[in-house]
């Protein structure tokens, strides 16, 4: 049989069979590809909604604006410190914390609300909430170290002294009356509130208070101690938080300390520190 003999006899066949081979492997194909995600579900494509949210940190730098906070003996102000440390703490957060987002209720001299603040945190669904300031004693007493709060009510006078400071704030807002529903900052009477009050985010709070307090302990910072008092910032929060006192700006020695580079660069890493092992604890 010669080669044209061969090819017009059996090229036909063969290419029909070809065909249907190409036909059937396509038909298998398209059915694996349909069914596969019903038969391993951990194969198809993880939708967004179920990948882990990010871990979300509000950084509060105290005071800004026309409220500059306590003033040392060379008149700094305490707002200017409380930004610069939140500003390197967020900074370092950012650098070595991938998985963290930082919200900061200021990033500039401007007076953000107090209730406002909480506002952030709450609309950001933070895990922990971080308020940062300066402390400050009247007179010409003088006190070193750093300390930290969280919300409740001590009936110790230098506990609520240290609220009545800071909450001081509201009066530069307007019509703080009626916002804070009667508060006065400046009335005793008023923290009788933060007595009665039952924090379900205590035990965290505490625990990343005592954090705080650990790390400037091993930074060589007097520890002050970990405390409660009524601060407003804090009450309107619901998550985590706490109100870190970096140090005494009525103090010479602590002024210059706070606001050189090392004494930044040092309160920062603890509070960042402190972050960071409070977040591993919540895994």
């Amino acid at each position: 049989m010669s080669l044209n003999q061969f090819c017009s006899i059996f090229a036909p066949n063969f290419m029909r069979a070809s065909t249907h081979r190409h036909i059937l492997t396509v038909a298998l194909l398209a059915l694996t590809l349909f069914f596969l995600p019903l038969l391993n579900p951990v194969s198809a494509a993880t939708p967004a909604s179920s990948k882990k949210a990010a871990f979300t940190l509000v950084l509060d730098a105290g005071h800004g604006g026309k409220d500059p906070g306590a003033l040392g003996t060379g008149r700094v102000k305490e707002k200017n410190i409380n930004l610069a440390v939140t500003l390197a703490v967020g900074k370092l957060v950012e650098q070595n914390l991938k998985d963290v987002k930082v919200v900061y209720t200021r990033k500039t001299d401007v007076l953000v609300e107090l209730d406002e603040r909480a506002n952030i945190a709450n609309k950001a669904k933070a895990d922990l909430f971080v308020s940062i300031h300066t402390n400050a004693l009247p007179g010409k007493k003088k006190m070193a170290g750093s300390e930290t709060y969280t919300l409740g009510m001590h009936r110790a006078a230098d506990n609520l002294d240290v609220a009545k400071r800071e909450n001081s704030v509201i009066s530069l807002e307007k019509d703080y009356e009626n916002r804070y529903e009667g508060f006065d900052p400046n009335s005793s009477e008023s923290y009788i509130i933060f007595e009665f009050m039952q924090d379900q985010n205590m035990e965290k709070s505490v625990r990343m208070a005592t954090l705080v307090q650990k790390q400037f302990r091993s930074a060589g910072r007097p520890d002050k101690g970990v405390h409660q008092a009524g601060f407003l910032v804090l009450r309107a929060t619901s998550m985590p938080s706490c109100l870190i006192e970096l140090g005494y700006i009525t103090t010479a020695s602590e002024e210059a300390y706070l606001t050189s580079d090392r004494g930044v660069n040092q309160l920062a890493q603890s509070i960042y520190q402190a972050i960071k092992k409070y977040k591993e604890t919540q895994k």
